[in-house]
């Protein structure tokens, strides 16, 4: 897990403004598509960011904050899926 995760205290209290499912995605598109988003959206917004794969856990992530943006958290659910909370930067 990185950060508090989704349904924890600190990226749990954040609401997301946009939802992107890059879950049938691979790389590199799965950062293509989310920085994108990102690019749509205003500074501070939130961006929820629903994921499949090892590959794209890595790097997503660390590719979000490379380009200036905040991981709020990341949490897995049962179903082999990930939420990931990206805060962007201004």
């Amino acid at each position: 897990m990185i950060g508090a995760g989704v349904g924890g205290n600190a990226a749990g209290t954040c609401e997301a403004g946009v939802t992107l499912d890059i879950t049938r995605d691979s790389c590199p598109m799965t950062f293509v598509r989310t920085r994108l988003a990102l690019d749509r959206m205003a500074a501070g917004e939130v961006l929820l960011v629903l994921l499949r794969g090892d590959e794209p856990r890595r790097n997503v992530p660390r590719t979000a904050e490379e380009q200036g943006h905040r991981v709020l958290g990341m949490e897995e659910a049962a179903d082999g899926t990930a939420r990931l909370l990206i805060r962007k930067g201004g």
